[in-house]
């Protein structure tokens, strides 16, 4: 049976990418991993179309990459909330489109890691959602806490969110941004406590290593 993990974050600019290309290069070592980007808002246009800076970043993660079009099906020039984008392009995004996508990539690997937009409550439209689609497709999901003010009511609200849709939180991953939280160990000892789920990674600011052994074994 593949595995699938929906890579979701407490925020925007939290290193959801960041994590999921460490985790793509590291699992890559040892098997085949597909990294996808399912709805990109903020590209540049190249002469095969609009490219997602994250999106190229997953594609070259991988040991043998999908195309892009495959990895980011939806993608948007505008860097704004991807369904008022959806609205600006009349290009509307629904959680069927997504199921339609899905349906063609999931088995091009036994293992794929699959990378939000925004946090977990991202609306697709004015009725529907992101998590709305990982929940359809009861995808296990690892959350990436960005370290900074703010991060334990943002934490502890995702979780909890997470929770109450159903879905098997694999882990968190600590990611402790470029600024230094002030008290950043007391707040990582809180949520290390309080989250009741797996720490799956702390990434330091530095970005040069990672603390956890857990990434190389999902």
């Amino acid at each position: 049976m593949n595995k699938n993990y929906f890579i979701t974050g407490t925020d925007t600019d939290v290193g959801k990418t960041f994590v999921s290309e460490l985790l793509l290069k590291q699992l890559n070592e040892s098997e085949r991993v597909v990294g996808y980007k399912p709805i990109a808002a903020g590209a540049d246009m190249t002469p095969s179309g609009l490219r997602n800076d994250d999106a190229l970043i997953l594609q070259n993660a991988c040991r043998e990459p999908a195309p892009y079009d495959q990895i980011n099906p939806i993608c948007f020039e505008q860097e704004i909330a991807p369904h008022i984008a959806a609205k600006i392009n009349k290009a509307p995004i629904s959680v069927g489109q997504l199921n339609q996508w899905w349906d063609t990539v999931k088995n091009n690997s036994e293992l794929s890691l699959i990378e939000g937009a925004g946090g977990w409550r991202l609306p697709l439209n004015d009725t529907e959602h992101l998590s709305d689609f990982v929940q359809q497709q009861n995808m296990q999901v690892i959350v990436v806490v960005g370290m900074k003010l703010g991060c334990l009511n943002h934490a502890l609200l995702t979780i909890e969110a997470i929770k109450s849709d159903g879905l098997h939180i694999t882990g968190w991953v600590a990611n402790q941004l470029a600024t230094p939280m002030a008290h950043y160990q007391e707040n990582l000892d809180y949520l290390t406590d309080v989250l009741e789920v797996p720490v799956l990674a702390e990434i330091k600011s530095n970005h040069r290593y990672v603390e956890g052994s857990a990434l190389f074994s999902l």
